[in-house]
């Protein structure tokens, strides 16, 4: 049996068309929902206008203030959660749990107390040098 040699470009576009006619029809049937969408929100804006107009005096200072209320349960929420989780962290911490950053907190606490004595040093080093210059200054009167 010999196989000929247009029956894999045949298979090839039949699956090429099935492709073609399913986005076809799903686009089409997005593009007619998205009109739809459209048309309806251009109709509901058209019918609320008058309303939006006549009420806004009182819908815009009531709008105003319920997002500046939820944004303050949302923002009191969330710094809420965020102190409990850095309470949680200094507890794991304090108790020797090692957390997460433990390591790098570690870190740097070791190289401000290297860079504090470094200071410290060089002041004291610093200090002792102008002792010694001033007791060996001429400029002295006894």
């Amino acid at each position: 049996m010999a196989t000929r040699p247009d029956q894999p470009q045949t298979q090839h576009s039949t699956s090429q068309l099935v492709k073609t006619t399913t986005a076809v029809t799903v686009g089409g049937s997005l593009m007619l929902l998205s009109g739809l969408t459209l048309a309806g929100t251009i109709i509901g804006l058209v019918l609320a206008t008058p309303l939006l107009v006549i009420f806004s005096p009182v819908i815009v200072p009531a709008a105003v203030t319920f997002f500046l209320i939820l944004a303050g349960f949302f923002i009191s929420g969330g710094l809420g959660v965020t102190a409990t989780f850095i309470f949680y962290w200094m507890f794991r911490y304090a108790t020797g749990k090692h957390p997460i950053g433990a390591d790098q907190l570690d870190r740097a606490r070791e190289k401000i107390a290297h860079a504090a004595k470094e200071m410290r040093d060089k002041a004291e080093h610093f200090g002792q040098q102008a002792q010694q210059q001033i007791k060996g200054s001429p400029d002295q009167d006894t």
